[in-house]
């Protein structure tokens, strides 16, 4: 028998002024954990957990008309509970509200909204791409209405996953293989997506909008979407090809069935992806050693106060490193650096940075520089040819300069934004960039996008603070370590949100 959530039956009724002093009230409806918001002058009951991870919602921000959550940020419509900003991908259930004798009250689960009426669509979508980007973006498509023909064309053999376990809760253990698909196989059969696997496109011919894969199939669009994404940048070195990278969901059983007690690893490369294994490895109690051409760990993105913070938090679980270090080449033993020591490996993983695939879009006549360049809307240089996600290039509002980022959130982000605008929705991709990581028991937020800084204002003590990247002055970025608090707020300060 399910546990009766606790706190407030909001079927029996709250005090309008519970909510003066807390914009949120946590409490329970026909058996469902809910949330009582005040927004303004207007009162709302939803559903009162993120849909991606579970995170309470009366510790997020509310802002017009919506919620945000704490952890990773996705965002929902109060008004109708529809997901505004991945990564959630789920609304939120919504709750009739009355008010009588200085009361709220509960009455009654909501029917979805309507979206709003589809003024010529294209007749048929074709999305190349099965990841982040393109995965969101057809379910945005049947969230806005949309009734014609999507079809994704995809290079894996897999179902579209979810990226971000593959280096934390798949590889450490604590999460399934069943748990890293994004939706499985019913999914897209229930809303009419066609999702084609294996399919490796050869070209786009614009002028005849059909897009021809390698076994000679073509598929015609009315409205494309390019979310080729990139792929890990290459060893070139003797022995590279020894080298496991970890992108895939194939990628992820390769190094699952080889993280066996006792192994011993060598990461090269200290970047997100690469700490992130070497923290997932060492739980399922894997030797590892970190070989990194940087001073700190990911002092590039984060500077080195706190690459300083997570190399030792790293040595602090075991993990060795050899920093300002060069490999010059592997075995099938060990790896062998410029300086001619050699460690010991049983296998070797690298993380040393992507690749965008523009390759498809520059051989169709699309700009590309340093990526598919797209205007505020995520358009190509080609009227109805969209590009979003680790590919895409575009006019960042808040720095006045075109930026390319390759963030999980953000992908998915602009492939919900890109599907909006494919409909005619003319909404402009404005969001800030968005990331996380998870390291053994630390989280860390970023927010904002600093490609360099003057400064690294930290508020707090290193594993429970704020890190501020400023540039003449003006905050570009921050990283929160249990101030998620802090995140929210200058997503509050910098962030234009949409009812």
């Amino acid at each position: 028998m399910a546990q009766q959530p606790s706190g407030i039956d909001f079927n029996q009724g709250v005090a309008i002024h519970a909510l003066a002093n807390h914009p949120a009230v946590r409490g329970h409806a026909d058996g469902e954990p809910v949330l009582m918001v005040r927004s303004g002058d207007t009162f709302f009951a939803i559903g009162a957990d993120c849909t991606h991870y579970g995170a309470p919602l009366e510790k997020g921000l509310i802002s017009n008309g919506t919620i945000r959550c704490p952890w990773h940020h996705a965002c929902f419509s109060l008004r109708t509970g529809a997901v505004i900003d991945a990564p959630a991908l789920d609304a939120l259930a919504t709750w009739n509200v009355e008010q009588r004798d200085g009361k709220l009250f509960t009455n009654g689960r909501k029917h979805p909204a309507k979206p709003a009426a589809l003024k010529n669509p294209p007749s048929s979508i074709v999305i190349i791409g099965g990841g982040a980007a393109g995965e969101a973006a057809a379910e945005t498509l049947r969230h806005e209405g949309y009734q014609g023909r999507i079809t994704i064309l995809s290079a894996d053999p897999d179902l579209p996953p979810d990226r971000t376990a593959l280096s934390k809760s798949f590889l450490n253990g604590s999460s399934a293989a069943e748990t890293i698909p994004l939706r499985d196989a019913a999914f897209f059969t229930d809303h009419a997506i066609d999702l084609v696997l294996n399919a490796r496109v050869n070209l786009i011919n614009t002028a005849d909008k059909q897009v021809m894969l390698t076994d000679g199939i073509s598929h015609p669009y009315d409205a494309l979407l390019i979310a080729t994404g990139a792929m890990p940048a290459r060893l070139d070195l003797p022995g590279g090809d020894l080298v496991h990278y970890l992108r895939t969901v194939a990628d992820g059983r390769n190094l699952d069935a080889l993280a066996v007690k006792g192994a011993r690893a060598v990461v090269i490369g200290s970047s997100f992806i690469g700490m992130e294994v070497a923290a997932a490895l060492r739980q399922r109690e894997v030797e590892v050693l970190i070989v990194s051409q940087e001073s700190k760990p990911m002092a590039t993105v984060l500077g080195a106060n706190l690459g300083a913070f997570f190399q030792t938090l790293h040595e602090d679980h075991g993990v060795a490193f050899r920093l300002e270090a060069d490999v010059a080449s592997v075995t099938e033993t060990a790896v062998v650096l410029a300086s001619g020591e050699q460690i010991p490996a049983d296998f070797v993983v690298a993380g040393i940075g992507v690749a965008p695939l523009t390759e498809l879009a520059a051989d169709a006549g699309i700009t590309v520089d340093h990526g598919v360049m797209v205007d505020a809307y995520l358009q190509t240089s080609t009227p109805g040819i969209y590009a979003a996600g680790d590919i895409a290039r575009w006019p960042d509002p808040h720095t006045g300069k075109p930026i390319r980022v390759e963030h999980w959130a953000v992908a998915q982000r602009q492939g919900q934004v890109a599907a909006r605008n494919m409909l005619g929705r003319q909404q402009r991709f404005d969001q800030l960039p968005f990331f996380w990581t998870g390291q053994y028991d630390v989280s860390l937020r970023y927010v904002g996008h600093a490609t360099d800084w003057d400064d690294e204002l930290v508020d707090g003590t290193m594993g429970n603070c704020t890190v501020t990247y400023r540039k003449a002055g003006k905050p570009l970025a921050i990283a929160t370590l249990k101030h998620d608090k802090a995140a929210l707020d200058f997503v509050a300060a910098h962030q234009p949100t949409h009812e």
